[in-house]
Order: structure tokens, then C-alpha cells, then sequence
């Protein structure tokens, strides 16, 4: 087995296992969280994609890719919880 088909295989079973969460359960850190998870798999997908062989360096781009959508999904989970918390406040107030 290569590395790029473990890689891809493993990126594609963590989405579908993301997208499934996403769907089946209800509480909001739950659901971002399987997004989350659902990221990591396309990063493995894109990181196996990278990969051009033992002879061949990889391709940068799609690195840089995963780079920056490491970067943005921080960035989205930190904003979710922030108003996921100001919207379990409001409700509570209520």
C-alpha cells in the first residue's frame, strides 16, 4: 500500500465520518466539531495529491493550501464558539 493511497483513504473516511457527525448530532460544539474533522479529511486528501513519487519533489500548492485552510479553519472554530457562546447567553437571559 503507498503512502498517497493511505493518505487519500484516510482523508476520505475522516470526511465521510465528518460529514456523518455533522448531520446526526444536534449540540452546536458538536457539530463544529465534526466540520473540524471533516477539514482534516480534505487536508489529507490534498496532501495525498501533493504527493508525485519517491523521484519528484511533492507540489507545493496544494501545501500551501492546506496551510492556509489550517490557518482559516482556526480561525472559523474560534469565531463558531465565540458566537455559539453569545448565542447560548441571549437564550439564557431570555
Amino acid at each position: 500500500m503507498t503512502a498517497q493511497l493511505l493518505y487519500g483513504g484516510a482523508g476520505l473516511m475522516l470526511f465521510v465520518l465528518g460529514i456523518w457527525s455533522f448531520l446526526v448530532h444536534e449540540p452546536l460544539l458538536r457539530k463544529v466539531i465534526a466540520l473540524n474533522i471533516t477539514g482534516a479529511g480534505v487536508f489529507h486528501v490534498l496532501i495525498a495529491v501533493a504527493y508525485r513519487g519517491d523521484a519528484a519533489p511533492p507540489d507545493p500548492v496544494p501545501h500551501a493550501l492546506v496551510l492556509t485552510g489550517i490557518v482559516v479553519a482556526v480561525s472559523a472554530t474560534a469565531l463558531a464558539l465565540i458566537l455559539g457562546a453569545r448565542l447560548q447567553d441571549s437564550d439564557d437571559d431570555a
